[in-house]
């Protein structure tokens, strides 16, 4: 919040068109607020209506679009519009049915702005999302995207993004398991902090926001209320201009330890009856939470000011209504459970108020030093807020990649690949974050997907962040489909049965037609993926507006459709990893490879090109080679696995062997073999992955493929200490050190200035 809202929101001035400018409101829907209310709102009203009319809350852009998404599965128990999505996960130690319940949502603006605090912040919001409904969070995950590395700001981006995400998390004590992270010019001027969450419940324990029962009373809990985060919602509904270091104020402070307390508080409440609805305050703070549960529960809602907890004096009505300081809760009790309620959030040293009731008025009342300040009719406010079928246009196909250049150093372009941003090991990362808290990490980050174990069970919950977004920028179509089919890839490739997505929809201006038609791309390729692969979507976030006008800043962020996904394991311990075991194990290329480079990492860091169509991604054959894997992985005769993504075959096969510091010998001397061109080892075919068996397996495996109709072809096996590649007329041999060399260095050379 600049310093002109600062002083609009403490006085009390007639509404004027620079003021609805200023609230992030058009003059359109003004008039709109002013048809709702029969009246001129006062500031306080017309806060309420920027913030629940922003696009960050109301999803006025993409709502139209979102609707086209499948929803639904028997796995399915709640899909979208709670706070986070719930699926169901088999039976619980007690043989109680139990639920993975997710989301993922961004923080992208507040950590431009303010790394440390955005990327925290954004960790706390999530993990709320999913606590608030019974969960006890088992995981975190996260999805970063970063300009150039050499931009003068990125360091400190970078810096501040992963201690933020590690303090948030490492204190409140959920394992950050994993994620991924991108650089391109494009992000230069607008980071992208996508965080996600993972809980278990007991199915009969989950709770839900919708406010009902007359005279019910809504009670605060958690953190008191400051002046941070103000406008956050508003904020983050628009694109960056030169002033984006003013917007300071506007990022919320986190406080891990009290998160700790109140995820234990409400967790104990939770095992009484005491609780009728709740809600996390998360962007537009006290706003969102009381319109949305209000809403959903067709009732009224009426709120006393002056009961708000408050940590700063003086607070009007209009800040305590558009805070966003964290930690903080909405819920309904049953009547005569206040002091039961009150007794659990003492123990724990949080603030605990009655600070209003439910209404049978259909309206948000506010109370503040015996005056009416605030009331609106919640219709407006919620259901029927602005709906726009913005205008869009079809991206252009890609025209075909033309004079692709030789690969005359297979080696030394592998070796390139492996120190270059997008692909070198992100150990720097994720050693900073505790990935074993709790007990239950199976899978730590670095393989295709995290395990964490379900507590007390053989179960284990498998879990992957994915999206290629230059491969969506060159096609939204394909890009989209690809990033629902990568993450379905990921959660087999560790053995376990793909469930459900949630998702972080990363857009520039809606308002440009060609920027809402890769918006409408991406999610029909999504939805054809979701369809065909049974992986329904059942919680989400729209983040748009990611564009910059400031100076040194990029433009409008690449399209950036963010899939966090989760899969089951029967049982945990035959999770695959991407390690080779041994020498001597056959590899083999499952799944069939056509050498595409189009959009390849290889084309782009080896030859400075980002040209051509992103590989296709055939639905059919990718589910049919993702469940003959599945099967393999879990009888026991595949040893290791890995998907094929960024880098290709070549890269593939160099992180396999990094992973268990086992080398491989790869022959394809057959000049008709799909291998025999060196530059089809950087090829990002889709649907593809590689393994190893055993001999012993491997005549069991090639009949199983055959009858299976899934293409197989052995490429070697795996031997001491490094990757050689004989081909049909050359031959080259890397060192696995050389490998580990360039793939560990890329980010402690950034970060810390060491060579």
């Amino acid at each position: 919040m600049g310093e002109g809202m600062t002083n609009i929101a403490s006085t009390s001035a007639a509404i004027t068109p620079e003021i609805v400018a200023q609230h992030g409101l058009s003059p359109e829907e003004y008039e709109r607020v002013l048809g709702a209310l029969g009246r001129e709102p006062n500031l306080t009203e017309l806060g309420i209506f920027s913030v629940m009319w922003s696009e960050h809350c109301s999803y006025k852009s993409s709502r139209i679009h979102l609707k086209k998404l499948p929803t639904e599965g028997p796995q399915v128990i709640c899909g979208p519009g709670e706070n986070a999505g719930v699926v169901d996960i088999g039976v619980g130690p007690e043989g109680k049915p139990q639920a993975a319940i997710f989301k993922m949502e961004s923080h992208n603006h507040p950590s431009y702005i303010e790394p440390y605090q955005g990327a925290a912040t954004g960790v706390g919001g999530i993990l709320r999302d999913v606590f608030t409904m019974g969960a006890r969070p088992v995981a975190n995950m996260n999805a970063l995207r970063f300009g150039r590395p050499d931009h003068p700001k990125m360091r400190h981006l970078i810096s501040g993004v992963v201690r933020g995400i590690g303090g948030y998390g490492n204190c409140v004590g959920v394992p950050t398991v994993g994620g991924e992270v991108n650089f391109h010019p494009a992000y230069d001027g607008n980071i992208l902090v996508n965080a996600m969450t993972v809980g278990v419940a007991d199915v009969d324990k989950i709770f839900y926001s919708a406010a009902s029962g007359i005279g019910n009373p809504i009670v605060y809990v958690g953190s008191k209320t400051g002046r941070d985060g103000i406008h956050g919602a508003t904020m983050a509904s628009a694109d960056f201009g030169e002033d984006s270091e003013e917007k300071r104020p506007t990022v919320q402070v986190g406080d891990p330890f009290t998160e700790k307390l109140l995820i234990e508080a409400c967790l104990e409440l939770m095992e009484s009856d005491a609780i009728v609805a709740i809600q996390d305050m998360g962007a537009a703070g006290l706003t969102s939470s009381a319109v949305e549960m209000a809403s959903k529960g067709g009732v009224g809602i009426r709120l006393d000011m002056n009961k708000v907890p408050q940590r700063e004096t003086g607070m009007t009505a209009y800040e305590m209504m558009l805070s966003e300081s964290q930690e903080r809760m909405l819920m309904v009790l049953k009547p005569g459970k206040e002091a039961f309620a009150e007794a659990i959030f003492r123990k724990w040293e949080l603030d605990f108020a009655v600070i209003g009731e439910v209404t049978d008025t259909g309206h948000m009342v506010l109370v503040h030093h015996g005056e009416t300040v605030c009331d609106i009719p919640l219709a407006p406010l919620a259901d029927d807020a602005p709906l726009y079928d913005r205008p869009h246009v079809p991206t252009p196909k890609p025209a075909p990649l033309s004079n692709v250049p030789l690969c005359t150093d297979l080696g030394a372009d592998l070796v390139t690949l492996m120190g270059s941003p997008d692909i070198a090991s992100r150990r720097w990362i994720w050693e900073q974050y505790d990935h074993k808290v709790g007990g239950d990490t199976v899978q730590a980050p670095g393989g295709d997907a995290a395990v964490v174990r379900v507590h007390g069970t053989d179960k284990g919950l498998a879990i992957s962040t994915d999206c290629t977004p230059r491969y969506c920028f060159a096609d939204p179509v394909e890009g989209g489909k690809q990033a629902v089919a990568e993450c379905w890839r990921n959660i087999t490739a560790v053995g376990a049965t793909p469930l459900a997505v949630t998702n972080c929809l990363n857009f520039a201006n809606p308002q440009r037609p060609e920027i809402m038609g890769q918006f409408v791309g991406a999610l029909e390729g999504m939805g054809d993926a979701c369809r065909a692969l049974d992986f329904p979507i059942v919680s989400g976030n729209v983040s748009l507006y990611n564009e910059s006008k400031a100076t040194g800043g990029g433009s409008a962020i690449l399209p950036t459709p963010a899939i966090g996904g989760i899969g089951l394991l029967a049982d945990w311990s035959k999770n695959a990893t991407v390690a080779f075991k041994g020498p001597g194990d056959v590899i083999l290329a499952v799944g069939e490879w056509k050498g595409h480079l189009g959009q390849s990492i290889w084309l782009r860091e080896v030859h400075g090109r980002e040209e051509g169509p992103p590989p296709p991604v055939d639905l059919v054959a990718e589910r049919k080679t993702g469940d003959f894997i599945r099967a393999h992985i879990n009888n026991g005769a595949i040893t290791a696995c890995h998907d094929v993504s960024d880098g290709g075959m070549a890269v593939t096969i160099a992180e396999m062997a990094l992973a268990g510091n086992v080398g491989a010998m790869i022959q394809a001397h057959d000049p008709e073999a799909p291998f025999a061109d060196a530059r089809a080892f950087f090829a990002e075919d889709q649907g593809v992955y590689v393994v190893t068996v055993s001999d012993t397996a491997l005549a069991n495996f090639l009949a199983d493929a055959d009858k299976a109709g899934v293409m197989v072809q052995p490429i070697g096996r795996t031997c001491a200490n490094r990757l050689v590649f004989e081909l049909a007329d050359n031959d080259f041999a890397i060192p696995l050190t050389s490998l580990r060399t360039a793939h560990e260095g890329f980010f402690p050379k950034l970060m810390d200035g060491k060579e």
